[in-house]
């Protein structure tokens, strides 16, 4: 079982994108766009106030016929976020994001932001522990036949 700080160190990319909560709609999706991202942070200064999601955008903005140059990520951010640690499990991170319905957690150690965990990374790593787990398996097994 990994941790979180051992899964953010072997992410290819780990920059934090993050927006201002007066950014626009328009502005926080071209950078997921450009990024191939889902979901960017929502900064204050320094502190986290929100996220914002492609899925936050699509129900917030485009079902309701909002104008997404003319709304700030503020107004369609999600503020009561759910947040890990460094030092929770990988296991901890992907009960919390199913019995939630999360796409994205970031991380916090001592209240600054260090990463952003997606469930893909999740899944990765996750899948990457069985294969290893499976392999290790077969070879005991070869071994002892």
């Amino acid at each position: 079982m990994k941790t979180v700080a051992e899964i953010l160190r072997g992410k290819a990319h780990t920059t934090i994108y993050r927006v201002d909560p007066t950014t626009t709609v328009l502005e926080a999706a071209e950078l997921m766009a450009e990024k191939g991202i889902g979901a960017v942070l929502v900064m204050e200064r320094d502190e986290l106030v929100g996220i914002v999601t492609e899925r936050d955008y699509v129900r917030r903005v485009a079902a309701k016929d909002r104008s997404s140059y003319g709304t700030e990520v503020q107004e369609i951010m999600t503020s009561n976020l759910y947040v890990v640690g460094p030092k929770d499990s990988n296991q901890f991170c992907m009960q919390l994001m199913t019995e939630k319905n999360l796409r994205h957690l970031p991380v916090l150690d001592e209240g600054k932001v260090i990463g952003l965990l997606s469930i893909r990374d999740l899944v990765r790593d996750i899948t990457a522990e069985q294969e290893s787990l499976i392999q290790h398996l077969e070879q005991y097994i070869r071994g002892s036949c």
